[in-house]
């Protein structure tokens, strides 16, 4: 079986594990790489588990497509804060987590050989999803600020083009698409009869009186406009694996075969501790987000006298900076000394597909001020020293 090749030789491996282990080599790491929040999941989500546990046929299969209880709270929830309105055209899906959202609308809407336009840089699990779907990430540059170059997706597309992604808040680089571009994207996708797929896990992190824009609210976007969330940030449970997906409704019974033979159904228990979360609404995201700011003020700080060394781009939004740092030693090369020397982690910007020059992400959700100002003198002592 030595001579044996699959379709997942050419997927990427995932970046923080690796980074994990090196993490575990080195004891007393602190970490700045993986995408979590410092806060749990409010105690309404314990008790929806209680309510779970009311109900012996709980433990048997549900529906594919969600508890109905959770899909009516999700009505709901994206009327009052995505301005989506659930029609006869739209249909809502429960997932396990929006990574299997993604997953879900790419082999809904492909066939092998097809084309998803990515922004670079990109979420690196979207990338390893189209390549796993035996189809090919097309990767347009953003502008010096990361912010979407409309031009360059317009001659991106081609005959083989099924969707074009976007991602505001971002990961990697906490950047906010303007409602502007959004809405350019989205019309983009309707002149060439496309699918616009917005993911919007970090639709509750946004700073400095920024708002988050939806482009499944704008009007008749609703036949080719995909939009995927997560649980995972806002409510502190990226374990529970929870998110859903709002598509089109000629989508529906393709997803549903998808998540049949993936998933059955949704983990049931978990979607009741999300009911429970959903009824509790952003407020319990919103009053955790202050000190996520204060994080990220503290970051800022520490990184702006570092301008002959690096690059900063303002980010308004999610929990994450993207740096550019001026050498000619390789991301990954520069990971590995700041956890063994410096004992501190970030990713490597190759993993978000940017090749040329070395770049980090940091990622500040998941510390407090405490924490955050060891981690950020470590990070700056290590780049003073190795650069």
């Amino acid at each position: 079986m030595t001579n044996f090749t699959s379709r997942m030789n050419r997927v990427q491996s995932p970046i923080i594990p690796m980074v994990g282990q090196l993490i575990r080599e080195n004891p007393g790491t602190i970490s700045l790489g993986q995408g979590v929040v410092y806060y749990p999941p409010p105690p309404e989500a314990i008790e929806g588990i209680n309510q779970f546990f009311n109900h012996p046929h709980n433990h048997q299969y549900k529906s594919v497509q969600g508890i109905h209880s959770l899909i009516e709270q999700i009505v709901t929830k994206l009327q009052e804060d995505n301005k989506i309105t659930i029609n006869n055209y739209r249909s809502i899906i429960v997932t396990a987590g929006s990574n299997m959202a993604f997953m879900n609308a790419i082999l809904a809407i492909t066939n092998a050989g097809d084309e998803i336009i990515l922004n670079t840089p990109y979420y690196f699990n979207h990338e390893m999803a189209i390549t796993m779907a035996s189809c090919h990430p097309i990767l347009v540059n953003t502008d010096d600020k990361y912010q979407l170059s409309l031009d360059k997706i317009k001659a991106a597309i081609t005959a083989k083009t099924r969707a074009i992604v976007t991602i505001s808040p971002n990961n990697p680089t906490g950047v906010i698409y303007s409602e502007s571009s959004l809405r350019e994207v989205n019309q983009l996708c309707r002149e060439n009869g496309i699918y616009h797929i917005s993911d919007e896990a970090y639709e509750y992190f946004t700073y400095d009186g920024i708002k988050h824009f939806s482009p499944a609210s704008i009007i008749d976007s609703d036949s080719y406009t995909i939009s995927l969330y997560s649980l995972s940030k806002a409510y502190g449970f990226a374990s529970w694996r929870i998110g859903y997906m709002v598509v089109p409704n000629h989508l529906l019974e393709a997803v549903k075969k998808i998540q049949d033979t993936i998933l059955i159904c949704p983990p049931v228990i978990s979607q009741y501790a999300a009911l429970g979360a959903l009824k509790v609404g952003k407020s319990y995201c919103k009053k955790h987000l202050e000190e996520i700011k204060k994080v990220r003020d503290i970051f800022i700080y520490h990184l702006r006298p570092l301008e002959a060394m690096c690059t900063l781009v303002s980010s308004q939004g999610a929990f994450y900076f993207f740096l550019k740092i001026n050498t000619d030693m390789k991301d990954f090369e520069l990971v590995k000394k700041l956890i063994e020397n410096y004992q501190i982690a970030v990713l490597p910007g190759e993993t978000f597909g940017i090749k040329k020059g070395c770049y980090l992400r940091i990622a500040y959700g998941a510390l407090q001020k405490e924490t955050a100002t060891t981690g950020i003198e470590r990070l700056v002592q290590g780049l003073k020293h190795l650069i």
